[in-house]
């Protein structure tokens, strides 16, 4: 389009300067020779005169286009000014943000402390105190007695008491969807002390509930850790009647769960059937504290499935654990129907269903072989536990180190103490 109009121009040109040159050069004696000049300087001036013309258009445009260009940057200006208000904007509420987070952190971990420091000062006492027990004459004690003793007691101020976490899974999947956790003591070689070694003298010098209690310390510090790595997995950590009914710890671990609510969903309390059945007003009182918060409670342990399930139900007993080889014991077929003989009006695959409906799920524990799952399934139940889908194992202390947990401090004041006497 453009080489025709300039096609168009120069032919426009050459007529008016042809006719220049006739209108000239037609009444001159040299006629011919003035028509040919009048015919070339009017094309040149034809062709000067284009080209003021298109320099005009050429810097009239050029002036819009300079316009257009300064518009554009007050507006990309304006604008920059704007997402530079945001961005402070977002970077005071970050700041602001992190401040706060920092100071309920600093906060959290200052209340953990001040727990620990005050459980680290009884549970030094209550150490002494029962060691010399132990060693006081005439208490019918065997010097085999008191060496164990004093190895559970320096086991607990030395901090080498560990945490085993075993995998429970949902069934046919095998699905890791929970854990158990487990306190092992370690002797000063670095044996490990299972317990059934120490418990026969920790137990009746009521040092168990001691180490429940750093194993519930223990817990808080793997949830805290799983639920930075955005794991949805719960752990079930064993309470002790000890535990439950001692009114100077229990209101301290509750001031700081009630701190901490949003574990609910992933730290479990678990405590035997025995002791479930045993516990008293206070007990009771306690478990419902916690259950305010939103944690729940399972039963191990089961060895009578004969179960109150309104009372479990009521006292917010989410699982049972029952023991494959118990359960299988307990099945036998009368007249063509496979029943529990604990309950002998319910067909065996609706025990599981029974305890749903009082939203109560069956773990079958201690599963040992592939026999024994062909079984469970036929049960229906839900999940298992066992060396069959994996075995304890121990947690590093790194591990633990990295949730920034200040649980360390109650061993490391009981070994100051300690040594200070």
């Amino acid at each position: 389009m453009r080489k025709l109009t300039l096609g168009l121009l120069t032919a426009a040109y050459v007529a008016v300067a042809l006719l220049a040159a006739v209108l000239v050069g037609r009444g001159a004696p040299a006629g011919l020779a003035i028509g040919m000049a009048t015919f070339i300087g009017a094309l040149g001036l034809c062709f000067a005169f284009h080209g003021l013309i298109a320099m005009a258009l050429d810097n009239a445009r050029l002036s819009d286009e300079i316009g257009n260009v300064r518009e554009a940057n007050l507006v990309l200006a304006d604008q920059l000014e704007k997402v530079d208000a945001r961005l402070g904007q977002i970077v005071e509420t970050v700041t602001v943000d992190a401040e706060r987070r920092s100071e309920a952190l600093t906060s959290e971990v200052h209340q953990l402390e001040d727990l620990v420091q005050r459980m680290s000062d009884r549970l030094e006492d209550q150490l002494s105190h029962q060691v010399s027990a132990a060693r006081a004459p005439g208490r019918g004690r065997n010097p085999q007695s008191a060496a164990l003793l004093d190895t559970v007691r320096d086991a607990l101020a030395d901090n080498r008491v560990d945490l085993y976490l075993q995998p429970i899974v949902s069934l046919p999947q095998r699905r890791t969807v929970f854990y158990e956790s487990f306190s092992r003591l370690r002797d000063e070689t670095g044996r490990v002390m299972m317990p059934a070694e120490y418990l026969s003298v920790a137990e009746p010098m009521g040092l168990v509930a001691a180490i429940d209690n750093l194993l519930l310390f223990r817990c808080v510090q793997i949830v805290r850790r799983l639920a930075r790595q955005d794991r949805k997995v719960g752990i079930f950590c064993n309470i002790s009647l000890a535990s439950l009914s001692d009114e100077s710890f229990f209101p301290q671990f509750l001031e700081f769960l009630s701190a901490n609510k949003d574990l609910a969903g992933a730290l479990i309390f678990e405590l035997g059937q025995a002791a479930f059945d045993q516990r008293g007003p206070v007990e009771a009182r306690h478990m419902a504290r916690l259950a305010d918060l939103g944690f729940r409670f399972s039963l191990d342990k089961v060895v009578d499935l004969d179960l109150d399930f309104q009372d479990l139900a009521r006292s917010d007993v989410k699982f049972i654990k029952v023991g494959a080889q118990m359960l299988l014991d307990q099945l036998e077929e009368t007249e063509g129907r496979l029943i529990i003989r604990s309950l002998p009006d319910l067909h065996a695959s609706d025990f599981a269903r029974l305890t749903r409906r009082y939203g109560v799920e069956t773990i079958v524990e201690k599963v040992e072989s592939e026999r024994q799952i062909v079984d469970i399934l036929d049960l229906e139940m839900a999940f298992g536990q066992g060396h069959l889908f994996g075995e304890p194992r121990a947690i590093k202390g790194e591990v633990l180190a990295e949730t920034d947990m200040p649980v360390d401090l109650m061993q490391q004041a009981i070994l100051r103490r300690a040594g200070a006497r």
